[in-house]
């Protein structure tokens, strides 16, 4: 048998496709999950205005999400759509951070979050208005409009708990000691990143950690709030490790497409 006759089949998703769709992956995954915890909020939220700022931010992250899940099907050469990405993947082969996952508690817990996602993900999307590929560096010029709005709700929202009343204020520094613990993963490069900044395409999470400490500085300053101590960095969702509630998450966001296969409407 001839070498020829023995070599396997290229792979589609060898090289730099593979990891860009792996990397435009992990982005829409957290834009999905993060869009699916905002939508618990909907007719939970303080008032009937926040109730519809909140949705309209859940769906500015489903259209990224939606962007970036077509981009991956077609770097990693399946040709898998938003759709079967989104609804047809096990909750262990998810790879969001555990940030965007985490259960929704009183709404302190959501501005803590909200504070926190919104800072980096500006950063982020600003960083790929150049990147290497065209279509990334064009969904991150629209994205970074829309999440410059989400970061500036948020920062409204926590003046406003840090401002109110005592109880206010406790209830908002006790949900961003509860959320601290996991912003370090908002900042790994593992090796499909790190690959992709070396050769320009990303620009490497870890480069924003600094902008992003110096507003987050700036914010709970002005608020007058502590900057949480971290003792422990929780992380493990960008490798599929995920908080013991997610697979329910999950289960709820693809419920009517496991109902109805193959239903259009």
């Amino acid at each position: 048998m001839t070498d020829t006759d023995t070599r396997r089949p290229a792979r589609h998703d060898a090289g730099p496709g593979r990891d860009l769709a792996a990397y435009t992956l992990r982005l829409g995954d957290d834009a999905l999950v993060l869009a699916q915890r905002l939508c618990e909020w909907i007719t939970r939220a303080p008032t009937v205005e926040e109730d519809l700022a909140l949705s309209n931010i859940a769906l500015d992250l489903l259209g990224q999400a939606r962007t970036l899940f077509s981009q991956s099907g077609r770097h990693d050469g399946t040709g898998r759509d938003e759709d079967e990405l989104a609804y047809g993947r096990e909750p262990s082969e998810f790879r969001n951070v555990l940030l965007a996952e985490l259960p929704n508690g009183d709404f302190a817990d959501l501005v803590a979050r909200q504070l926190v996602w919104t800072h980096h993900a500006l950063l982020r999307y600003e960083a790929l208005r150049d990147a290497g590929d065209p279509e990334l560096a064009g969904l991150a010029r629209r994205a970074a409009e829309e999440t410059r709005y989400h970061r500036a709700h948020a920062d409204r929202w926590v003046a406003c708990l840090a401002h109110g009343t005592p109880e206010s204020k406790r209830r908002l520094q006790d949900a961003l000691d509860r959320v601290w613990p996991y912003t370090d993963e908002l900042f790994e490069a593992d090796g499909p990143v790190r690959r992709l900044a070396r050769n320009g395409t990303v620009t490497s999470p870890t480069a924003l950690r600094e902008a992003w400490e110096q507003e987050m500085t700036t914010v709970l300053a002005e608020a007058g709030l502590r900057r949480p101590t971290v003792t422990e960095h929780r992380c493990g969702g960008r490798r599929g490790a995920h908080t013991p509630g997610f697979p329910d998450l999950i289960a709820e966001l693809r419920e009517v497409r496991r109902a109805h296969p193959g239903g259009t409407w």
